[in-house]
C-alpha cells in the first residue's frame, strides 16, 4: 500500500505523540503473565536431560528406571517422535537428538513428573551409552578438509571442491569489476576480522505449558515472537492439523530473534500426550545459553580500495559464519548488508554457511548485519584515517541514495541514509573536544525490514470503543502503535482503543514478529482495517439520512455529508452509529488480509567516544548517540528506546559478550556471572536523533525500525577502541586484555 498521496504533507493527531504505553502498569505491578507465570489444574513439570559432550554418538538410551520411578507419568526420547517432514527434520532434530548429540547441551530425553524433585531423579535415572566423537567449535577450523563432520551428503553444489562437508552452501552477490576497481585505487586495506558468538540475552527463559486431549485437540501457551510459526512448526513434528492445536502467546520478557524458533513446545506437547496431563516447562539460565541459539560467529575478509580523495573504487568480502549444528547461519543477509549503505561501482562479497559443534544459531536483531559492517566500517574508518579524511565526508562521498543500485541488485527508492550522515554532521557530538587516551568514532548500517502475512481485525463495540486484534506478540511497542494507528485513522482519542495479541484459532496467518516487520505490516493492516471500518460506518449513516453512501465522507471521529448537495446532516459520530448499528445492519468490523510489501530498508549512523586505559586496556564508553530514519516516528519514546537498545546491545557485543568454550568442546561461561551483558554502570546514556524520510510503501511512510541500531555499534565501537588506543582492533569481543595486548604489540613489548 503506497504513502497517502498529497498536496501538503499529513496532520497526524495521535500518530507522534508519547501516549502512556498499554502494557506499562501490568508489567510494573506484576499482574502481567509471562510464560513461566501460566498454571494449570494437574499440571505436570517437564524437564530435559542434555549432553555433556560437544560431539557424540548417541549408542543407546535406557529409561526403565527412570519410567518405573514413583510420580513419572512420561518420557520420550526421539524415537517417540517418529517421522517427521523434511521442512521440520532439523527443528525436531535440535529440540530431541536422535543419531547423535551435536553440541554440549543437546536434549536427549526428557520427563513429566509430579514435581520438579522427581523429575530431577528420573533424568539421574535415565542411562545414556555415548561413542564421544572429534569436535569443532571455531568457522575457520570447521572448513578445513580434515575437520571433524557434523553431517555427511547435505552440502549444496555451490561449494567448490577443496572444503569439508562442515562447508553447507555459498553466496555471491555483486556488481562489476573488482580487479579493475582495485587497480584504479590510490590505496587498498586488507584484513580478517573475526566476533565472537553472543546471546540475545534475554531475561525471560524459554518456558511453555501444553495441554493435549485424548481427542487430539491441543492448546499450548508459551513465550514466544510468533505461535503461528510454533503452531505451524509443532504440528508438522507431531503429525497434528493446524486446526487442532491452538497456541496462546504470553507476554514476552524479551526475545531480539531468539524465540523466533522451537525448543520445549513439540516436547511439552507429547509428553501432554503420553501422560494426558498439562505439561508445564521452563528452561534454566544455563540451558539457555548452552541449549538455545546465540548468533553465529564469524571470519570476514574484506579488501576494500579508495582514492585520496576518498572515492571508494572496489569492495570485496568473504564473510564465513558459523550457524552451529545445523545449516542456516545468516550469512546471506550478511553478504547482503555488508556493502549496502554504499553507492559502488564494483562489489563483491561472497558468503559460506559453516556447521560447528555448538547450538544451532538463531536471529538477533538485524541477523547477520553487524558483523559484516563490523568488518567493512572497520575498513572503510582505516582507509579514510589513512589518507587524513574526515570519515564522515567520506560516507557522505560514497554514500547510497534514491536510485543507487545497491550491492545485492534492488535499485533504492527514497532512503534516509545521507541525512543521518548530514545530521550527524551537524551535531554538537561531532566537534566536541576529545582528551587523552579517548577516541571517536563513527559507523553506518543497514536492515532491509521485511513485511509478510499479516491479519487484522478491527471491532467496534456498542458502546464506541474499539478493539484491535492482531496475531504478532508485542516485543517492542507494537500494540501501542497499532492502538495509535487505528485512533488516527478513525478520529478517536487513544483511550478509545485497545489492540490485543489474538491466540492462533482467532485470525489467520501471520508471519513471526522480526525483521522490523510489525509496525509497517500490522500497521498498514490495521489501517486499511480501520479504513474498512469507517466505509461501513459511512454506510449506516447514509442508510438514517437516505442518501447514497458515496456522498457520506468520514471526518474527525464522525460521519458527514460530503457536500451540500447531500442534504444537511448533522455529523454521526462513531460512537452514535455504534449505539444504533443493530438497528442498521449489526454489528459493525473492518478486516484486513495482506502479504505485505513495500517494507521500505532502514539506515542508520552511530557516533561514539571511548576512553582506553592505556595500562589495563579497559575501554569506558563516554558519550553515544544515535541517528536513524524511522519513516515516521509512530510513537518517538518507543522509537527512541529501539535505537537506545541496540546500542546497548551492541556496546555488549563489542567489548563483553562472546561464547567461550573449553578444548572439550564445553560452554565455560553458561550464565550471566560469567556470560557479562552491559549494566547500568557500564554505560552512558544514549542520545538519539529520529529522521523522518517517509517510506514510500506505508500510508503514513513508516519504516520498521527494531533492527537497525544493532547493526552499526560494533564497528562505530572498534573505530573509537582504535582511535583511543593507537592500534586498529580486528577481533571482538574487544576485552581489556585483548586492548592491552595489541597495544603492547604495537609498542613491541
Amino acid at each position: 500500500m503506497a504513502l497517502d498521496s498529497s498536496d501538503k504533507p499529513r496532520t497526524f493527531k495521535v500518530v507522534g505523540t508519547r501516549p502512556l504505553r498499554p502494557d506499562g502498569i501490568d508489567k510494573v505491578t506484576g499482574r502481567a503473565r509471562f510464560g513461566a507465570d501460566i498454571v494449570a489444574p494437574g499440571m505436570l513439570v517437564g524437564r530435559v536431560l542434555r549432553s555433556p559432550h560437544a560431539h557424540a554418538r548417541i549408542v543407546k538410551i535406557d529409561t526403565s528406571k527412570a519410567r518405573a520411578l514413583s510420580g513419572v507419568k512420561a518420557v520420550v526420547t526421539r524415537a517417540d517422535f517418529g517421522a517427521v517432514p523434511d521442512s521440520v527434520a532439523d527443528v525436531i532434530d535440535n529440540c530431541m537428538a536422535g543419531d547423535k548429540a551435536l553440541y554440549d547441551g543437546h536434549a536427549v530425553a526428557a520427563v513429566a513428573a509430579s514435581s520438579a524433585a522427581v523429575a530431577r531423579k528420573a533424568l539421574r535415572l535415565i542411562e545414556v551409552e555415548y561413542e564421544v566423537l572429534a569436535h569443532v567449535s571455531d568457522v575457520d577450523a570447521a572448513m578445513k578438509p580434515d575437520a571433524p563432520v557434523l553431517h555427511r551428503g547435505r552440502q549444496e553444489e555451490s561449494v567448490p571442491e577443496g572444503y569439508s562437508q562442515n562447508v553447507m552452501s555459498r553466496v555471491e552477490f555483486g556488481h562489476g569489476d573488482i580487479d579493475k576497481g582495485l587497480a584504479e585505487a590510490d590505496r587498498v586495506v586488507e584484513r580478517t576480522y573475526r566476533t565472537g558468538a553472543t546471546h540475545q540475552g534475554y531475561i525471560e527463559p524459554h518456558a511453555c505449558l501444553a495441554t493435549m486431549g485424548p481427542d487430539g485437540q491441543a492448546d499450548l501457551w508459551c513465550c514466544t515472537q510468533g505461535h503461528y510459526m510454533v503452531r505451524n512448526t509443532c504440528a508438522a513434528i507431531l503429525g497434528m492439523e493446524q486446526g487442532q492445536l491452538r497456541v496462546t502467546a504470553s507476554e514476552i520478557g524479551g526475545g531480539f530473534g531468539g524465540k523466533t524458533t522451537v525448543f520445549l513446545e513439540p516436547v511439552a506437547l507429547l509428553l501432554s500426550k503420553l501422560s494426558g496431563r498439562p505439561v508445564k516447562m521452563v528452561m534454566s539460565r544455563s540451558e539457555v545459553l548452552r541449549a538455545t541459539g546465540p548468533t553465529s560467529s564469524s571470519s570476514i575478509d574484506v579488501k576494500i580500495g579508495m582514492t585520496k580523495d576518498g572515492r571508494i573504487t572496489a569492495g570485496f568480502a568473504q564473510l564465513r559464519y558459523q550457524g552451529g549444528a545445523y545449516p542456516g547461519s545468516p550469512v546471506d543477509m550478511g553478504s547482503m548488508s555488508a556493502f549496502a549503505p554504499y553507492d559502488l561501482e564494483n562489489v563483491k562479497t561472497v558468503g559460506f554457511d559453516v556447521v560447528t559443534n555448538r547450538p544451532k544459531a538463531a536471529a538477533y536483531r538485524a541477523p547477520g548485519a553487524p558483523m559484516a559492517a563490523f568488518a567493512v566500517e572497520s575498513a572503510v574508518d582505516e582507509l579514510a584515517k589513512g589518507f587524513g579524511l574526515d570519515p564522515l565526508e567520506v560516507r557522505l562521498k560514497n554514500a547510497a541514495r534514491e536510485g543507487t543500485v545497491a550491492s545485492y541488485g534492488p535499485t533504492f527508492p527514497a532512503i534516509g541514509l545521507e541525512a543521518t550522515l548530514e545530521a550527524a554532521r551537524a551535531h554538537p557530538h561531532w566537534t566536541a573536544p576529545l582528551g587523552e587516551n579517548q577516541g571517536r568514532g563513527v559507523a553506518c548500517g543497514f536492515w532491509f525490514n521485511f513485511g509478510g502475512d499479516t491479519c487484522v481485525t478491527l471491532n467496534v463495540t456498542p458502546d464506541g470503543t474499539v478493539t484491535v486484534s492482531e496475531g504478532n506478540p508485542d516485543i517492542g511497542g507494537s500494540r501501542a502503535s497499532m492502538t495509535m494507528m487505528a485512533a488516527e485513522e478513525l478520529g478517536i482519542p487513544y483511550t478509545q482503543v485497545r489492540t490485543i495479541i489474538a491466540d492462533t484459532g482467532s485470525l489467520g496467518q501471520n508471519e513471526v514478529t522480526d525483521g522490523s516487520r510489525v509496525t509497517f505490516a500490522v500497521g498498514l493492516a490495521t489501517i486499511e482495517a480501520a479504513r474498512n471500518a469507517k466505509r461501513e460506518m459511512c454506510k449506516r449513516a447514509a442508510m438514517v439520512w437516505g442518501i447514497d453512501e458515496e456522498a457520506v465522507e468520514w471526518v474527525d471521529g464522525a460521519a458527514r455529508p460530503a457536500g451540500p448537495n447531500a442534504g444537511k446532516h448533522d455529523p454521526m459520530t462513531l460512537k452514535e452509529i455504534a449505539a444504533i448499528a443493530s438497528n442498521t445492519g449489526g454489528p459493525i468490523a473492518g478486516h484486513y488480509e495482506v502479504n505485505a510489501e513495500g517494507a521500505g530498508v532502514s539506515f542508520g549512523t552511530h557516533m561514539v567516544d571511548v576512553e582506553v586505559d592505556p595500562d589495563t586496556g579497559a575501554p569506558k564508553i563516554l558519550r553515544y548517540t544515535v541517528f536513524q530514519d524511522a519513516g515516521k516516528a509512530v510513537h518517538p519514546a518507543y522509537v527512541e528506546g529501539q535505537f537506545q537498545g541496540g546500542a546497548v546491545q551492541g556496546i555488549g557485543w563489542a567489548l563483553n559478550e562472546e561464547y567461550i568454550y573449553g578444548e572439550d568442546g564445553v560452554l565455560q561461561n553458561a550464565g550471566f556471572l560469567d556470560y557479562r551483558i552491559p549494566v547500568a554502570s557500564d554505560l552512558p546514556m544514549i542520545d538519539t536523533v529520529i529522521l523522518e524520510i517517509a517510506n514510500p510503501g506505508h500510508p503514513y511512510g513508516v519504516r520498521g525500525v527494531g533492527e537497525t541500531p544493532i547493526v552499526p555499534p560494533l564497528a562505530a565501537i572498534a573505530n573509537a577502541v582504535s582511535a583511543a588506543a593507537g592500534v586498529r582492533m580486528t577481533d571482538l569481543p574487544m576485552s581489556p586484555p585483548r586492548i592491552l595486548a595489541a597495544i603492547q604489540g604495537q609498542k613491541g613489548g
